[in-house]
């Protein structure tokens, strides 16, 4: 176990009262028995005596004090007298002190009346003026020649250390007003400098006896509106010093990266190489004007980003991650540009260095372009005050550049879709008419006389964007169309597809209208094409006769459900009939020829088997078209007939 711990509960001692100290012992000694001058021997024996003879008495009276007792009146003004004697004794005392005191101030009010007029009395200020009294030596004592050449001879050497000490000083406040004039020259040049270089110099609103440097841009956001103002002080040399306070110590930007199929594709570059210790003033000023423009760039980066969180985009302490396309993703941050150059490159493309370079320029054009309105906004007329404040909308820094790689991610889509589905038809012998393409088919806004070109060109790359598709198909008079629109800035969000056909031979097929799905859309063109290859072979296959009455008499293919590729030779001599199924899709075209038995009003058969004549036949996009190894469509049908 531990050492038990005790606590006494006894009371602590007092300490017992200091022993008076000598001077009190003295001041005692002196008011009861005088002063040490009058005291001798014969005194201290006579006290002595008359002490014993006192004690004596004192004794005698109390033993007949305690046989008579004093009435209680008596005791009462005894106290009063001794009270009023010492009352008196007091005044007494101060009267003396005060007269002591006026004297002393009147005799010093002579050499220095200001500080003795202080401890005057009213009365005497009234009686006596100050100076009327004087104090000096009558008939000095003659001083000896040895004497008085001593005291000139060190008033000399007074007056010339005193000389000397004089110029020494005039003499350094010369250098060191050289110097400052010196400092205060180089100081005011390197203003002026600033000031030729385009920077707005003024005073500090808080430090009206400083100068500052207006580096930040007043349309921005109120927090880094007021960071873009730094003052410029002076170093011991005059050289021009820019305030630290509110500037980061290392250069900062928002760096652009771009992954693709999860690997790094590209990064962008800082717009401007750090600066090291041998920097002038104008660099430092760019570098700060640079960081502050970054950071508020990085800050409405970050709002603009929640608000647009359902397109996918996701925000952290200090990233952005945003997915542009199936396969591309691309992040946003805020760094130093050291951590930056000391990144690898060995997995960089160029072309994904050149997407992150351009989403970088188009990000912080943009934010130049909200500081344009900002002030356009601020010189107009105010709106109407109401209760409620207005929000602050957010700047459409990302939502442009997204919908525009999101656009083009769907236009090289869709172009895929119809070069696969065109090299299928292609392989197969037919030969689909080309189809014409307008990629950001957006009509151009008439330039104002008002509006600056830079801002109409920016201005019409936030509008909605448009691209167009438009192709003939094999059916006479048939032709297609696709538009493509892409909005990320109002409703409605995101991209559709507006696809719309026609198709003279089938009257009561209706366009789909706009679709979201690309594979919604995928659907609807291969069964637009599907509709065309089923209407080619049943026109063109009247055409295709053999040259014997037999085959003749065999008819042609006729479209009995063209919506699912399905076409059939009519025929009232045999029970069994032919009947063909196609399939379209981007990867290939097939053929199958069936043997169809009791065939019903609607065309459907109630037993079917595959014909033993012919086999399913595919043709697949190849990069060599017409091959000899592989007979066409038509030439596919016309054996199917004549057999």
């Amino acid at each position: 176990m531990a050492d038990s711990f005790t606590l006494p509960l006894r009371p602590i001692p007092e300490k017992r009262e200091r022993p008076d100290t000598l001077p009190v012992e003295i001041a005692q000694i002196n008011n009861q028995w005088g002063s040490f001058r009058e005291v001798n021997e014969d005194v201290l024996r006579n006290k002595i005596a008359e002490e014993e003879e006192k004690d004596g008495l004192d004794e005698v009276d109390e033993s007949d004090q305690d046989a008579t007792d004093l009435d209680s009146t008596e005791r009462l003004e005894q106290l009063y007298k001794r009270r009023a004697e010492i009352t008196q004794f007091a005044m007494q005392a101060h009267m003396e002190t005060m007269f002591a005191l006026d004297f002393v101030s009147l005799l010093l009010s002579k050499q220095a009346p200001r500080q003795a007029e202080t401890s005057m009395s009213a009365f005497l200020k009234q009686v006596a003026p100050l100076g009327s009294l004087n104090a000096e030596v009558v008939n000095p004592p003659p001083k000896p020649e040895s004497t008085i050449k001593d005291i000139s001879a060190v008033s000399r050497g007074w007056r010339i250390q005193n000389f000397n000490a004089a110029a020494n000083k005039l003499l350094q406040a010369a250098s060191r007003l050289e110097t400052e004039v010196a400092s205060e020259t180089r100081y005011w040049n390197e203003v002026l400098a600033v000031k030729d270089k385009g920077w707005k110099i003024s005073r500090l609103p808080r430090e009206r006896q400083s100068l500052g440097v207006q580096y930040g841009f007043l349309e921005a956001t109120p927090v880094f509106r007021n960071r873009g103002l730094a003052s410029l002080r002076r170093a011991e040399d005059g050289a021009l010093l820019l305030d630290e306070g509110l500037i980061p110590s290392k250069a900062r930007f928002v760096r652009v990266r771009v992954i693709q199929d999860g690997k790094l594709s590209g990064r962008s570059r800082p717009t401007r190489s750090t600066f090291n210790g041998n920097a002038t003033i104008e660099d430092r000023i760019l570098q700060a004007r640079d960081t502050v423009y970054e950071e508020e760039l990085f800050h409405e980066l970050v709002r603009e980003a929640r608000a647009i969180a359902s397109f996918g985009v996701t925000t952290r302490q200090n990233l952005i991650q945003i997915p542009a396309s199936d396969n591309l993703e691309i992040l946003l941050d805020l760094v130093d540009t050291d951590e930056d150059t000391s990144q690898p490159e060995h997995d960089i493309s160029q072309q994904g260095t050149s997407l992150a370079d351009g989403l970088a320029h188009t990000i912080r054009i943009l934010l130049a372009y909200a500081h344009r309105q900002n002030l356009r906004r601020r010189t107009m007329l105010p709106l109407p005050l109401t209760p409620k404040t207005r929000p602050v909308p957010e700047h459409q820094l990302i939502r442009p550049a997204l919908a525009y790689i999101k656009h083009m991610s769907d236009v090289r889509w869709l172009q895929s879709l119809l070069k696969d589905l065109f090299g299928v038809l292609q392989s197969a012998g037919l030969k689909p008419p080309a189809y014409t393409a307008r990629v950001f088919s957006t009509k151009r806004q008439k330039q104002t006389s008002s509006a600056p070109v830079v801002e109409t060109l920016i201005g019409q790359f936030l509008t909605p964007l448009l691209s167009t598709f438009h192709g003939k198909l094999l059916t006479p008079r048939g032709s297609f169309s696709i538009a493509i629109h892409t909005n990320l800035s109002s409703t409605p969000f995101g991209t559709t597809f507006d696809v719309s056909f026609n198709m003279p031979k089938y009257p009561d097929l209706e366009s789909p209208g706009k679709l979201s799905q690309r594979e919604e859309v995928e659907a609807a063109i291969n069964h637009l094409l599907l509709l065309d290859v089923v209407f080619t072979i049943s026109s063109n296959s009247g055409s295709l006769k053999s040259e014997s009455d037999k085959d003749q008499a065999k008819g042609s293919w006729e479209a009995i459900y063209p919506q699912h590729g399905e076409l059939l030779i009519p025929s009232s001599k045999s029970e069994s009939r032919k009947k063909m199924k196609i399939a379209l899709s981007r990867h290939e075209l097939s053929v199958e020829i069936y043997s169809v038995r009791c065939i019903d009003g609607t065309g459907r058969g109630n037993w079917e088997k595959p014909s033993s004549h012919s086999m399913p036949h595919i043709w697949k996009p190849s990069p060599i078209a017409g091959s000899p190894n592989q007979p066409s469509l038509m030439d596919f049908v016309s054996a199917a007939v004549s057999r």
